[in-house]
């Protein structure tokens, strides 16, 4: 099942593209529900900060909520543009210098769910953060995934 990238951000045509996966040992219902609770994302994910709902319904994210969150220290307005539980969704995120296009898959897989994530980033603040930084967001996808992994092995979210 592959992702459907708008034209605009195909991994052909964007100079900064990254990929991450990880097997959990959880049902995919329950990872997709740690992944979508974003306000808790800065409780396990020292990348995340400041995730507030400018549209949509605390605490989930869903189909057209906009939200406004920092990640690696830049601060960026975001829309889910692809929500299909609980297997798909993606957003966009945007500011001055940055554009960037964030799709996540799960896939049951044998009693595990089988988690991929890939972004693609266009954008002066996109372009030196690959030359001054080649592997800080693969990085910190890798550490999204791990905590993603840690919390769904133990249950479900807090509201």
């Amino acid at each position: 099942m592959p992702i459907v990238w708008p034209d605009e951000f195909d991994p052909a045509q964007a100079p900064v593209h990254v990929r991450n996966e990880i097997d959990i040992s959880a049902p995919c219902d329950r990872v997709w529900a740690w992944l979508i609770r974003a306000q808790l994302w800065p409780t396990w994910y020292s990348n995340s900060a400041d995730v507030q709902f400018l549209s949509g319904t605390p605490p989930d994210l869903d189909a057209g909520t906009q939200f406004r969150w920092s990640t690696f220290g830049v601060t960026l307005d975001s829309t889910v543009l692809e929500f299909v539980p609980p297997s798909r969704i993606a957003w966009d995120a945007r500011r001055a210098g940055i554009q960037a296009y964030h799709a996540w898959l799960l896939e049951p897989a044998s009693g595990r769910c089988h988690v991929i994530t890939e972004e693609t980033q266009h954008g002066i603040l996109a372009r030196a953060g690959k030359l001054l930084t080649p592997n800080r967001m693969s990085r910190g996808h890798d550490e999204w995934l791990e905590g993603l992994r840690d919390n769904a092995m133990h249950g479900l979210p807090p509201l």
